[in-house]
């Protein structure tokens, strides 16, 4: 058999996998002290890690507060950075009362014409607020999301981060779970030179209970994601397609001086 060929009967049977953007969600502070300046500036973003790049993304579709078990959507205080084809969108956000404030987001469905399906981006990230460390381990009830087990602040380099992925509720089990770094900005990333591709998003596989654990080796912003099926479907040129879920989690580490 010749070597094309053969290169060719083993993609058809172990297809490339591409890589997924993943929402994000980019805080202006992730801990708020005492003393402080309680106002926020958020920005809500499409992350290609793989490139690195930030994608164009319409509105999303759902923009909101957990706070101490209150939920407060927020999307009428959600504006484009840009008037046009944004890239990113952006909130001011007033911290009136200590806690975590776990943020949320839930893009529009996007087309992949590539997979022949939807993809919906979630994102979540925890703020703490004067101290309170209360709420950070509490789902906040999207239909895929990344439930922190260890305190998602005041984190480390080289601190274990361990979540739980859920689906409506109930554990993911073994679903693969994609990790990337961002650094202190989105834009950080494009400094990096690794030398292949995998380097650029780690892969790891959640237990039968959805728990998965990483040590994060450099300080910056690290993203943890999760592709999950949706049990529903898009209606697209007269056929059902179906919807793909990709839920992130974004915490911050920092070099201990």
């Amino acid at each position: 058999m010749r070597p094309v060929t053969f290169l060719i009967l083993l993609l058809l049977f172990f297809p490339v996998t591409a890589f997924a953007a993943h929402g994000l969600i980019f805080p202006s502070d992730d801990i708020v002290s005492q003393g402080e300046t309680p106002a926020l500036a958020l920005r809500v973003e499409l992350y290609d890690a793989a490139e690195p790049r930030v994608l164009p993304m319409a509105k999303p579709q759902r923009f909101g507060v957990e706070h101490l078990g209150e939920l407060t959507e927020l999307l009428a205080t959600l504006k484009p950075t840009q008037e046009q084809n944004p890239t990113a969108w952006a909130a001011p956000f007033a911290i009136k009362r200590p806690g975590d404030y776990t943020f949320f987001t839930e893009s529009a469905p996007r087309w992949e014409a590539a997979d022949d399906q939807f993809t919906i981006h979630l994102a979540k990230l925890c703020v703490n607020a004067f101290g309170l460390e209360e709420g950070w381990d509490e789902p906040v009830g999207l239909e895929g999301e990344i439930v922190p087990l260890s305190r998602p602040y005041g984190l480390w380099t080289g601190n274990l981060f361990s979540g739980q992925v859920l689906l409506n509720g109930d554990p993911a089990p073994y679903v693969v779970v994609e990790i990337v770094w961002s650094g202190e900005t989105p834009a950080a990333a494009l400094a990096i030179a690794p030398p292949a591709p995998a380097y650029r998003i780690q892969k790891v596989h959640a237990d039968a209970n959805g728990v998965f654990h990483y040590a994060m080796p450099r300080a910056g912003w690290w993203g943890f994601a999760a592709t999950l099926d949706a049990d529903w479907t898009i209606q697209r040129d007269g056929a059902e397609k179906p919807v793909s879920l990709v839920t992130s989690y974004w915490v911050l580490s920092r070099d201990m001086k």
